[in-house]
């Protein structure tokens, strides 16, 4: 049998059916017997490969594979998969929910009125800011954010525009979205911005300082995908400074994030959650299967069916 390593939570009956197949293992005590990996934050680098002479494949349960040495494991013809379909829809939906949340005021009033605040009904402060007819700007079009764009455009009817370097102008319109080729662009021309890029070393601070004056007085700003993306001192500042009216984050540099390493919870125009994007029982049960399907698959079955990375 072969050994996996899984020190993380995934489904329950992915675990079932990958103890099937492998002996499950959550520790290094015997790493010359780990033949596969399954991750969803833990970091494999060239270290941890280095352990595990006998290692084969890697499998991240979700889509981000930053905490990956991606050239590590080619050089030593490892091969890496994810899953990046099974959590696109629970990510989506976050991102919407936030919009609606933020652009409400919806968590500002439920603290308020649990804290004995308000003092009548429909109180000026909590005035909001309808989606209907607003500006959709996608940082980012890949399947996460077209999904969050045929939400608006079908539910709010909003006008979807687009930045993806990787995107052309002719499939950008096929999708209905008007292409621009700059972030700052796109950011003078939305109400709401949406990222939705992986961490990379050109992606990092994509927004940051100066972008920040490019933004609309009553803009949002969602980022549901990596921490370091978007510049967390230069978002608390120009939220401060009303550069933009309000921003949530689903992921950040420093995670999970608190009120003691994160001050941007100082701020009512903010709203953070525990990277909870793919947190959903659906989900969790697409991306556990998935990604244990895809071990077996390559140790057991046949390797050339399993679409890698590396």
């Amino acid at each position: 049998m072969a050994t996996v390593f899984l020190g993380e939570y995934i489904h329950p009956s992915a675990v079932e059916k990958l103890k099937k197949y492998a002996t499950v293992v959550n520790t290094f005590e015997n790493p010359e017997a780990i033949d596969a990996i399954i991750l969803r934050t833990f970091e494999v680098n060239a270290k941890v490969m280095d352990q595990c002479p006998n290692l084969k494949v890697i499998g991240k349960h979700g889509v981000g594979v930053n905490t990956i040495d991606l050239n590590a494991a080619k050089e030593r013809g490892i091969a890496v998969f994810n899953t990046p379909l099974a959590n696109a829809n629970s990510v989506a939906e976050l991102i919407v929910g936030l919009m609606l949340n933020i652009s409400r005021n919806i968590l500002t009033a439920h603290e308020k009125s649990k804290a004995g605040e308000i003092k009548k009904v429909a109180p000026a402060e909590m005035t909001g800011m309808e989606l209907s007819g607003k500006t959709l700007g996608l940082i980012g079009t890949g399947n996460i954010a077209r999904i969050v764009g045929k939400i608006c455009e079908n539910g709010f009817g909003m006008k979807v525009i687009g930045y993806d370097p990787f995107v052309s102008r002719e499939a950008m319109e096929k999708l209905g979205y008007e292409k621009y080729d700059t972030v700052q662009g796109l950011i003078e021309n939305a109400d709401v911005i949406n990222v939705s890029v992986p961490l990379t070393p050109e992606t990092t601070n994509l927004i940051a300082k100066e972008t920040f004056n490019h933004f609309r007085p009553g803009a949002i700003l969602i980022n549901a995908a990596r921490g370091g993306i978007v510049n967390e001192d230069d978002l608390y500042t120009a939220l401060k400074e009303k550069k933009l009216r309000a921003a949530a984050c689903d992921a950040f540099v420093q995670e999970p994030p608190t009120g003691k390493n994160c001050n941007l919870y100082e701020l009512d125009n903010f709203i953070g959650t525990p990277h909870i994007g793919a947190c959903a029982e659906e989900a969790l049960v697409r991306m556990g299967t998935q990604v244990v399907d895809g071990v077996i698959e390559f140790l057991q079955g046949d390797p050339e069916k399993v679409r890698r990375l590396v």
